[in-house]
């Protein structure tokens, strides 16, 4: 009798738009994670470069190849890229990006242990591709539990540190309208449902590069001021505030206005 084939309990997401100048560090730091039991799902969102030649270059069966028909904005491939997965637990990374060796061993053990939680997140380095220098992104301790209004004060969570149950993103989806905000909008709207669990470690490295300066003040404006005609009446009824929100708005604004860099 044939065995069927055990599916992975980690499903990792990379989306892939002409990444090559770093992607084969990124594989890399996912092949050389201590817990082994994972896929990664790339999506190759129509690159132009030798993305796809890299990729599968690295002759590993938990990789995983597939490729849009046409270009698709970032939070629809990522949609895409999450129905294709098998793991019970989603996690991301960026071609730009890496991990340190126990990511996904130690988000893992954390929620295995703290069954009520769905999503956990932690710190992380920020490498300065110019400078090749490295510092932690928040000396502050960062919250846990209910914490729709510390993200909604100060946001702070990066996609590449997180771990959710598959479970919630098959209720819950990117928001497929915005370029800039999608992972905003979506960890809003799970932390008003599920609590969240922090690790204070950096466990991941986010690159700081020429490509990802560049500031679209005027889009992001636009994205946050839908964003916030659109929840300040939820939000308000749930006694959550979003003063922030609104004066990081302005600040946007200005920045466009007088064309800061």
């Amino acid at each position: 009798m044939k065995l069927k084939k055990k599916n992975p309990e980690v499903s990792i997401i990379m989306n892939c738009f002409n990444g090559e100048k770093y992607l084969e560090k990124s594989i890399s730091s996912v092949i050389n994670q201590t817990y082994k039991n994972w896929e990664l799902i790339f999506w190759n969102n129509k690159s132009s470069d030798a993305s796809e030649k890299i990729f599968k270059s690295f002759k590993d069966s938990r990789l995983k190849y597939f490729e849009s028909n046409n270009f698709q904005k970032l939070y629809k491939a990522r949609n895409n890229a999450i129905k294709k997965s098998r793991g019970r637990f989603i996690t991301f990374i960026d071609t730009d990006d890496w991990w340190l060796k126990r990511k996904i061993e130690k988000q893992l053990g954390i929620l295995k242990k703290n069954k009520s939680y769905s999503f956990i997140y932690s710190n992380w380095f920020v490498f300065d591709q110019n400078k090749k220098t490295k510092k932690i992104f928040n000396h502050s301790k960062l919250p846990s539990g209910k914490i729709s209004q510390n993200l909604l004060n100060k946001y702070e969570i990066n996609i590449g540190t997180v771990m959710i149950k598959k479970k919630v993103l098959q209720k819950f989806r990117f928001n497929e309208n915005y370029e800039i905000i999608g992972d905003f909008d979506l960890f809003i709207k799970l932390s008003l449902k599920y609590m969240f669990l922090s690790i204070q470690e950096p466990l991941s490295f986010y690159r700081l590069h020429n490509e990802n300066l560049s500031k679209k003040y005027n889009l992001h404006a636009r994205e946050l001021d839908n964003w916030i005609k659109k929840n300040y009446s939820i939000l308000k009824k749930k006694k959550l505030s979003i003063s922030s929100q609104i004066l990081y708005l302005f600040k946007l604004k200005v920045k466009n206005l007088i064309g800061y860099k």
